[in-house]
């Protein structure tokens, strides 16, 4: 039944492998580096937003549907939260992800993150004050 499938053929020469790899788009030096100085400076920008307790890191890696860039934030307590992008290659070079994107992106996960830790605590937490 091997022959049904687009998958049939000789190892590494398949029909599905050919049109996947035809698909993907690739991001030009120029571009890549464009991605990472923004998916740094969302990464900063969330930085600004939240106390030391909480870990930010972001990503650029080649994914199966072309380039992908990751945001994420671990608060101290609770769970992760993170942001995935997918560049538009259309964009001019120096603006790979849109400033006010890259703002709205910021201000969004430090809110979660900071939404994670409330959860987290619940009614844990005795108020100093009535």
């Amino acid at each position: 039944m091997n022959g049904n499938t687009p998958y049939a053929g000789l190892p590494g020469v398949t029909q599905a492998g050919q049109r996947a790899a035809a698909d993907v788009p690739e991001l030009s030096l120029e571009q890549k580096r464009t991605l990472q100085r923004n998916v740094s400076q969302i990464a900063a920008r969330t930085r600004e937003f939240l106390p030391n307790e909480y870990i930010v890191d972001s990503d650029v890696a080649d994914g199966v549907a072309g380039p992908q860039a990751l945001v994420a934030v671990q608060p101290p307590i609770g769970h992760p939260v993170s942001a995935n992008f997918t560049p538009n290659l259309e964009a001019a070079p120096e603006d790979v992800i849109e400033s006010d994107e890259r703002n709205e992106v910021a201000r969004g996960l430090a809110a979660s993150a900071a939404l994670q830790v409330k959860q987290a605590v619940k009614n844990g937490v005795t108020p100093t004050a009535r």
